[in-house]
This record gives structure tokens, sequence and C-alpha cells, in this order.
């Protein structure tokens, strides 16, 4: 009777798994909001505040605008990990998420993400205005659904289309200060719209033996790199010349200035980027990297102009 009290005794305590650290599942919850894409959400959408404001916005709009537009970018990505889930534990560069690891429950990640889109809704509309709000929410909703759910594995012009949800931040910094539409906020959409392809498909270079094994269409992992770097080319001279339109809109010298020099290097890099694939599927030859960090300085540089601009006339 006494080993068998023993023996139970060791089952179950080396059986039954202990609960993880309250600060491992907190970090956990915070990885399912992509906290980098959503730094790079917000620096599409508070300079555009001050292009609209031509000054200095409130600073109380500016945090209720920041912190709307934070917690509905992290319902969006975290819903996101919860429909690739399955994909995201194929590919390296998704491996470590925490729906990947298991280390969330599905059902919690869901109910976090429905829950922060209800919260971030509420916070735009109360705070803000309704207008930004529906805004937030319709890009949620096509992140969700129309990318993630519908596009993102059924053809390689997912992230041309997809990437869309992406540019509504410019249109959510305008009107949370002004009220209204108009039409440079729309332009700014749209050099996000050219900008989303070659940003994204040169990191899908590096990881198109990912995408292969998840069986997603991205086109760096369908078509060769050299025909790759043709269309990050023809994207790239429809971005460098949307973000001039701009300028007669609502600029004064200082951001073409800026948006020229920033458009010729970008312009650089993708015909070295096409000149370096033509021949070859290397990748440390092709160095698709070099694109996709100088995209990331291109798009806060080009924005920071854009909010100090008013300043200089």
């Amino acid at each position: 009777m006494h080993v068998t009290a023993v023996d139970t005794n060791t089952v179950s305590s080396t059986d039954v798994p202990s609960s993880p650290p309250f600060t491992d599942v907190v970090k956990g919850y915070v990885a399912l909001t992509k906290p980098r894409i959503i730094e790079l959400l917000l620096l599409t959408t508070v300079p555009v505040m001050f292009l609209a404001e031509q000054g200095v916005p409130s600073l109380w709009l500016v945090l209720a605008t920041f912190c709307g537009g934070a917690l509905s970018a992290g319902s969006a990505n975290a819903l996101n990990c919860v429909v690739d889930a399955d994909v995201d534990q194929l590919m390296r560069r998704t491996s470590r998420r925490p729906l990947a690891r298991h280390q969330i429950p599905t059902r919690n990640a869901l109910i976090f993400g429905l829950v922060l889109g209800v919260v971030s809704t509420a916070m735009l509309g109360f705070w803000v205005n309704w207008l930004s709000a529906g805004l937030a929410l319709a890009a949620n909703v096509f992140y969700v659904v129309g990318y993630t759910m519908i596009l993102k594995r059924r053809t390689t012009q997912n992230i041309v289309w997809g990437g869309a949800a992406g540019c509504f931040p410019a249109v959510i910094g305008w009107t949370a200060v002004t009220g209204e539409m108009a039409l440079a906020p729309w332009v700014l959409f749209l050099v996000i719209f050219f900008w989303t392809p070659p940003h994204f498909w040169s990191l899908a270079m590096r990881y198109r033996e990912d995408y292969s094994a998840a069986s997603i269409p991205m086109l760096p992992s369908v078509v060769g790199s050299a025909e790759v770097a043709r269309q990050i080319v023809i994207y790239t001279w429809a971005m460098v010349g949307t973000s001039l339109v701009l300028w007669p809109l609502a600029t004064g010298w200082f951001y073409p200035a800026v948006a020229i020099v920033l458009g010729i290097v970008f312009l650089v890099e993708a015909y070295d980027l096409k000149s370096r694939a033509q021949d070859t599927e290397d990748l440390s030859v092709i160095k698709p990297m070099r694109l996709f960090h100088f995209s990331n300085a291109y798009l806060a540089l080009l924005f920071v102009a854009a909010a100090i601009d008013p300043f200089l006339r």
C-alpha cells in the first residue's frame, strides 16, 4: 500500500502540466497583435494628422487615434493568427507565433481579437469620430476576411489587393482631424498600395521556400526571381509617380523634394534587384532583403516629410 501511494503521487506530479508564467502569457497575447506591423501602420497615421491640421493637432486627438488605431490593427493581426495557425506552423518566419507554438488556446485568441475589434471601434467612435471608426473597422474586416480568408491561399495577387487593408491608416489619420474625406489622403492610400508589393515581395523572396511548404501562392514562390523583380520595378514607378501627386494637393516644397530623392533611391534599388535576379535564383546574389529594409525607411521618411512640410511654408 505504501509503495502504491508513492507511485501514484509521483505520476500525478509529473503528468500534470504546470501553468505557464503570467509574463509568458502576457507576452503571447502581445505577440498575437504583431507589434512591429502596428508600428508601421501608425507611422502612416500620425504624420497625416499633422498634414491635415497644417500644424500640430490636438495631443488628445493624436493619442486617441493612436490608441484606437493600435487596438484595431492588433485585432486584425490576432484574428489573422487564428485563421493562419495551420500554415504558420509550416513556415520558419512564423513558426514562433503563439498559436503555432500552442502557447495560447485558439478560442482565447479568437475572443481576444474580437474584443480588441469592438473596443477599438468604440474608442475611435466616441473619442475621435465615427467616420474614422468605420474606416478602421472596414480595414480590419477586409484584412481578416478579404486577404487572410479569401485571397491569401488562392491567388498570386493576394498581397496586391489584400495589402489595401494596410493603406487605410493614412485616410483614418486625415478623417480623425477633419471629420471628412478629401483627395489628399487617398493619394497617400495609393502610395502605400503601390509600395506594398515591392516591400512584401522582396521579403517573400527571402522566404519563398516557406510559402511553397505552406502551399501559399505568394508570387516569389510561384514564378522566378527575374519576373518578381520586373513587377517590383513596375510597382515602384507607380509608387514614386503617385507620391508626387500629393504636392499640388496639400504640400509645399519640402515634401516633393524629399519624395523625389527617396523615389530615385528606391528606383535604383529596384533596378539593382532586377539586375541581380536576371540569371540566378541564388538569394545570396539577389539580396532581396536590401530592398525590403530600404522600403521601410522610404515609407517612414516620406510620411515624416509630409508631417514636417506644413511647418516650412
